[in-house]
């Protein structure tokens, strides 16, 4: 399937060094512990929060997003948290490299891996762990400490069922399509 191509204006969006490109309209809080792996897409109105991450010593990191993403409008990526023997804590949030979140989604897994596609208007719940090649339908909601498996297509919810298992040749096609979104979204 061919990518078509996408056109912004220049004046909307940041580019950084690393290819980044970042809308001038999206909610970023906490950018100093927000890590964005190169050659990333964050879309208008995208909210990513970098400022909710464990109190203490030493500087951790609370969202770190690999190479070749692609983060849908509306959507909202923040860190798990929980209470453990008495203390609120934030976790970090780890995104792969060649991830595409649809719009309007909400995420606070605490892994997703590379290779992965999620949906618009999905829910994957506080650490979620999402491995490798895997596909997440619109409108999923995967439920809090679910691990989904490597190839899994997953749809439904709540809870989500894995519907099926994806073909060995996922990891090149969903690299090659992440690759051409990045390539066709251009300047006006």
């Amino acid at each position: 399937m061919e990518t078509r191509i996408t056109t912004y204006k220049k004046s909307e969006f940041v580019e950084t060094e690393t290819g980044n490109k970042v809308s001038r309209s999206a909610r970023i809080s906490g950018g100093n512990n927000i890590v964005l792996g190169g050659k990333t897409i964050v879309h208008p109105k995208c909210t990513i929060r970098g400022d909710l991450r464990r109190s203490g010593q030493g500087h951790q990191a609370s969202v770190l997003i690999g190479r070749f993403c692609s983060l849908g409008p509306s959507c909202v990526i923040r860190p798990p948290y929980k209470t453990y023997k008495g203390v609120f804590s934030y976790y970090p949030l780890k995104i792969g490299d060649h991830v595409e979140i649809g719009s309007n989604t909400i995420i606070e897994a605490a892994g997703i891996g590379s290779h992965v596609k999620i949906g618009s208007n999905c829910v994957i719940g506080r650490f979620v762990f999402i491995k490798d090649c895997c596909v997440i339908e619109d409108g999923a909601v995967v439920a809090p400490n679910t691990v989904v498996p490597s190839f899994s297509h997953v749809k439904g919810g709540p809870p989500s069922v894995v519907v099926a298992r994806l073909p060995e040749s996922t990891r090149e096609v969903v690299e090659a399509q992440s690759k051409d979104k990045y390539a066709k979204f251009v300047a006006a």
